[in-house]
């Protein structure tokens, strides 16, 4: 140890006060569990939170496997999601209520990577995007997701949505399109061209399902709409098919199989996730993915969006169930749980998972209130698929497509998007329905990068705007409490002087500043200065030096001064000196006055 270095009593007391200053700097892992249980767990609790984890399980069971699908994999891989990583994520996140598990959000993603990449190709692109969240986590960037601007989740939100329905409309009224478009445009126009090949049986079950699915909650009763739809649907398909002749509905049994000893089995296996190497499971071709770097390379685009879409989605449930419950999160415990689970799940079947919005308000409104809840709805899907696996493939594919309709519109929030568009200023409504649109064409990645550059860039215009530089005459400054000496002039700068504002900021003072003996700059409402400002800044000083006139700095806030003092703007005796107060300024401008005299 140096003769400079602090003794270690005094690093451990700064290390403790810093902590306690920024809590969002210390990384807490299963930062939820511990507070609830540190508070008092008991059988009340336990009994709330397993009740409602019952609720939540009961919702997630036919969500899983339709998320599944809709994403192009068979149904149990969605099941193994919520199972695995949603009991990982609640055992370490940071938030008491999230619930975790595949989402309709991903789905948009996911699409282009199963239909390049195969199954092996998802679970690895999935392992990939948990070692990102875990590198948020750990490199503390939980609340820099909350700088990303409504218009923009708004418009990608969407534009999701909009893409989700259309994949739906499929198995919704019975189409057998060729082939799988990667593009909006071409699975448009591929569902337009098989549309008079539509069965009026897939649409009376998804039309019977979907209003089910709107009715049910008005009627205020505390089974879940999903369950009852679902079963009332799967009932009429079979009662349907004995009694009238010809009927015949696709359902998960029909639809997908497995392999269990050498035995081709209809519907999902009544099986736990079971350990596995998801690099030897099929690629886009049928046969096992050769691991490569050139593989990791081709998945890197879509695993970085599963992970800025897992973070934005999840830290934003995350919110929610904050302002619900009246609890606060950790984002990064989030984000590291999140990632975790995302690197776990694969070695089970799992694929992406995120927090889910709907999921966490119903185990809310269930009564859940710490991460046994979230745990306790992994183990129902679990028990579900261990003991219901054969009922299960008999819910029809038209009902589960009914279900996602819900589920995209209900995340579209339409009459939201349609206030924002109505009431926001011009700039943030062309930012949401650009952003929808390139989500819609091309890819939430894409949306996000732009919307975010397209935000930022009207923010600074914004910001510049705000910032400028005026001259005060006598009487036009609230702390100018008498006429200005005659040789002196008085500008005042507001706003921050970053790059985008700095330029323009600093262009007044050409016309008239030379001109005086002492040029008072009131600083009062600069609160930040960037390199750009900083350089516009010495410009300045620079051309009123040359010109013999003293410049007082009034009212420098701290980061301004600090970034001063380390670029070298200090007082210089008949140049350059600092005022605290407007007061002190015009003070020291007569003294130079009457020495110049």
């Amino acid at each position: 140890m140096t003769v400079h270095d602090p003794p270690p009593a005094a690093r451990s007391s700064r290390f403790r006060q810093a902590r306690t200053l920024f809590p969002d700097l210390e990384l807490r892992p299963a930062s939820a569990l511990r507070e609830a249980l540190r508070e008092g767990y008991g059988p009340k609790e336990l009994r709330g939170d397993v009740l409602a984890g019952i609720v939540v399980g009961v919702v997630a069971l036919p969500l899983s496997m339709a998320l599944a699908i809709a994403a192009g994999v068979p149904p149990q891989y969605g099941l193994y999601t919520a199972i695995v990583a949603g009991a990982v994520i609640a055992a370490l996140g940071g938030s008491r209520m999230q619930v975790s598990g595949p989402t309709a959000a991903f789905v948009v993603v996911l699409v282009p990577i199963v239909h390049r990449f195969g199954i092996g190709g998802l679970l690895l692109a999935t392992m990939m995007a948990g070692a990102i969240l875990v590198a948020f986590g750990v490199a503390r960037m939980g609340r820099l997701i909350q700088f990303i601007p409504l218009p923009v989740t708004a418009g990608f939100t969407a534009g999701i949505a909009l893409v989700i329905a259309v994949l739906q409309l499929k198995d919704f009224f019975g189409l057998s399109p060729a082939g799988a478009p990667e593009h909006f445009a071409e699975r448009v126009g591929s569902l337009l061209a098989v549309a008079p090949g539509a069965r009026w049986e897939e649409a009376v079950v998804g039309a019977g399902t979907l209003a089910v699915l709107i009715v049910w909650p008005r009627l205020r009763t505390r089974l879940p709409g999903p369950l009852v739809a679902l079963v009332l649907a799967a009932i009429a398909v079979a009662l349907l098919h004995r009694l009238v002749p010809g009927f015949d509905v696709a359902t998960i049994g029909t639809r997908f199989d497995y392999l269990a000893d050498g035995v081709v089995h209809a519907g999902i296996p009544r099986l736990p996730p079971m350990p596995m190497w998801p690099w030897r499971l099929p690629g886009a071709d049928g046969a096992p993915l050769v691991l490569s770097f050139g593989l990791l390379q081709d998945l890197l685009p879509g695993a970085f969006a599963i992970a800025m879409l897992g973070a934005i989605e999840s830290l934003l449930s995350a919110v929610v169930a904050d302002g619900m419950a009246g609890t606060r999160h950790d984002p990064n415990a989030e984000l590291v749980a999140q990632g975790t689970g995302n690197l776990i799940a694969p070695f089970f079947g799992g694929f992406a998972a995120t927090g889910a919005i709907a999921r966490t308000a119903t185990n809310f409104r269930a009564g859940g209130r710490s991460p046994i809840a979230a745990i306790t709805h992994s183990a129902v899907v679990l028990a579900a698929m261990l003991l219901l696996a054969p009922l299960l493939g008999a819910l029809p594919m038209a009902s589960l497509a009914a279900l996602l309709l819900l589920v995209a519109w209900n995340m579209s929030d339409l009459p939201h998007v349609l206030r924002v568009l109505r009431v926001a200023p011009r700039s943030d409504a062309l930012v949401l329905v650009t952003c929808f649109l390139l989500t819609v064409l091309f890819d939430m990645t894409v949306a996000v990068t732009a919307g975010v550059l397209m935000a930022a860039v009207l923010f600074m215009r914004r910001m510049a705007d705000l910032s400028g530089t005026r001259l005060v005459e006598d009487g036009q400054h609230p702390l100018l409490r008498e006429p200005l000496p005659a040789g002196v002039v008085l500008y005042e700068i507001a706003g921050p002087l970053f790059f985008g504002a700095a330029e323009k900021a600093m262009d007044s003072l050409h016309a008239t500043a030379g001109q005086a003996g002492v040029v008072l700059l009131e600083l009062g409402a600069v609160p930040a200065i960037d390199a750009t400002g900083m350089v516009n800044l010495e410009s300045a000083l620079a051309r009123l030096e040359r010109d013999h006139a003293l410049v007082v700095l009034v009212r420098v806030q701290d980061q301004p001064a600090k970034f001063m003092a380390r670029a070298g703007i200090v007082p210089v005796p008949g140049r350059l000196v600092f005022a605290a107060s407007l007061d002190e300024g015009l003070s020291l401008a007569r003294n130079h006055l009457s020495r110049s005299d």
